[in-house]
């Protein structure tokens, strides 16, 4: 019985094994980034699928309005400090309870085999 699992295992595991493909060379991967960084498409190491763009806006405008916002203490140190309000749900305390134990499943223990035979 052992010897029948044992050669059931090793069959499924041989089918679950990803085929073996051809390994690329060092010289090979070498080559291939630096022909995709003579075209363009790899930038220090991620690929650029598009040229960034220049801002629409001049620097002296994003200053001052990074400046008004800082004032306002809507930025403190590049991190935005307001945060959208939330509005109230509609539902009450008794509700969300309720939802919440609804959504709890109901922890299922296994009977031992023993009382489940009736000995």
């Amino acid at each position: 019985m052992k010897a029948e699992f044992i050669a059931l295992i090793l069959v499924a595991a041989g089918f679950a094994a990803p085929p073996v493909s051809a390994q690329k060379t060092r010289e090979e991967v070498r080559g291939e980034a630096a022909s995709a960084a003579k075209a363009g498409l790899i930038d220090h190491g991620e690929i650029t699928r598009v040229p960034p763009t220049q801002s629409a806006r001049p620097r002296a405008e994003v200053k001052a309005d990074t400046r008004a916002a800082v004032k306002a203490g809507a930025i403190d140190h590049g991190e935005v400090m307001t945060l959208p309000p939330v509005g109230p749900s509609g539902k009450t305390r008794a509700d969300v309870k309720a939802e919440a134990a609804s959504a709890v499943r109901p922890l299922r223990v296994p009977k031992p085999a023993a009382a489940a035979s009736g000995k």
